[in-house]
């Protein structure tokens, strides 16, 4: 697949596109308020279009962004589906961990995962993990409970009216399923639940978007399911999103009812691997736990109680096209250990894991490689097997990153770490 930077080499040697002095009369027009930077894809083709845009950027910054325009994703794709303005793209180095050996209902087997971060020692903290669980017999991991949410909120005269409006939209819930269904082929409204608060009524919206985030899905299913609502009981529609979703946002009502795919993963470790692999004892990392990401995120008034789950959630939903805002959800975890006759049993429960294998950034090239090397890429059989073994893999990649945190910080080795990690130092 050819990038924008090998086209850009190119210039000058046959390529079609506008020549320099096109070039720099689109640049005027540009400069004078005639061409929008986002009418350009209307006249040139996507790669022609970013190159000009990357120029007038050039110029009118005063910077050199040569590296910015060298890339390998498909243009075509990407600066027509996936970002407005396009004028490049950022590079993030990935890297690997494992193998992971995970026990799920939908990933089972062995796993290397692809991490896309610029933290040095990241990487290396998973891997050790990954080392641990593997050598314990695998993650068990299990989903708890699949739904994409969005949350209409509705403006009443009164208090009186609010219930009825709430009572109205509960009573029929099928009713508006049917028309939910008419708006896609792959997703089915599976609940919803209204909220009061004075003369707002907030409608949460509930459904089964296959192998889709379906984000796009229940947006437009939702809009219509809104319409029927307003229309039926006199409500006002002030928002198709009233925050109650809660997408991207840090929210107790995902953490209690679930939104995406909910999972959660756990691993036995013996004392002897907790020794050996992760260098401390298990009573010292449940005091960890414990005082760490238990009372200590309480008494931040966090709503995450785990050590760094958002870090690997971040990382793999980079690397796979996942939407990178979203790893918000997954610092809504929390890490639980448990003392048994062996060892522990150190388990990660992530309520809110918004993803998918199809759509959005999971088409761009080099996304959809680091979906293949997890065997989840496009479509599952039945639809929503890959989304939900994707899932699993992200859950078991938390409870890797978990564990190697935990144990770093029971055996006082944390800033020895970063020090021989992060900072680039030779080893």
């Amino acid at each position: 697949m050819a990038g924008d930077g090998e086209h850009r080499d190119a210039a000058g040697s046959g390529r079609d596109g506008p020549d320099r002095e096109t070039e720099a009369q689109i640049h005027t027009k540009l400069k004078a308020g005639e061409i929008r930077l986002y009418e350009l894809e209307k006249q040139l083709a996507p790669v022609d279009a970013v190159r000009v845009r990357r120029g007038f950027i050039e110029h009118e910054t005063g910077t050199t962004l040569e590296n910015i325009g060298i890339f390998s994703i498909d243009v075509d794709r990407a600066a027509t589906r996936n970002c407005e303005n396009m004028i490049g793209a950022v590079q993030v180095p990935v890297g690997v961990a494992g193998p992971l050996a995970i026990n799920g209902e939908y990933a089972k087997g062995s796993f290397w995962l692809p991490l896309a971060t610029t933290e040095g020692a990241l990487v290396a903290s998973v891997n050790r993990g990954a080392g641990a669980i593997t050598k314990s017999g695998g993650a068990e991991v299990r989903i708890l409970h699949d739904g994409m949410t969005r949350a209409p909120v509705f403006a009443a005269t009164g208090v009186g009216h609010a219930k009825k409006i709430a009572d109205w939209a509960e009573a029929h819930k099928d009713d508006l399923a049917a028309i939910a269904a008419t708006t896609t082929s792959h997703g089915k409204m599976t609940g919803l639940v209204t909220f009061v608060a004075g003369t707002s009524v907030f409608v949460r919206l509930e459904f089964d978007t296959k192998d889709a985030m379906g984000m796009n899905m229940v947006t437009i299913a939702s809009a219509q399911v809104a319409d029927e609502i307003a229309k039926n009981t006199g409500a006002r529609l002030i928002a198709l999103s009233g925050n109650m979703c809660a997408d991207k946002k840090p929210a107790a009502i995902n953490g209690i009812l679930g939104r995406g795919r909910s999972v959660v993963a756990g691993v036995a470790l013996t004392h002897e691997l907790v020794e050996k692999v992760l260098k401390t004892d298990a009573a010292t990392m449940i005091e960890v736990n414990y005082r760490k990401n238990l009372i200590g995120s309480a008494r931040a008034g966090a709503m995450g109680f785990n050590a760094h789950a958002a870090n690997v959630v971040a990382a793999m939903f980079i690397a796979c096209g996942q939407d990178a805002a979203h790893a918000i959800d997954g610092s809504t975890c929390m890490t639980t250990i448990d003392a048994t006759e062996t060892g522990v049993y150190v388990a990660v429960t992530l309520p809110s894991l918004p993803v998918g294998t199809v759509g959005g950034g999971t088409g761009v090239d080099t996304q959809n490689e680091c979906l293949k090397i997890l065997g989840v890429a496009g479509g599952g059989t039945p639809p929503g097997a890959n989304a939900k073994k994707f899932a699993e893999i992200v859950g078991a990649g938390v409870l890797a990153g978990e564990l190697s945190l935990i144990g770093a910080l029971a055996a006082q080795h944390l800033a020895r770490a970063h020090q021989e990690l992060g900072r680039g130092a030779k080893r």
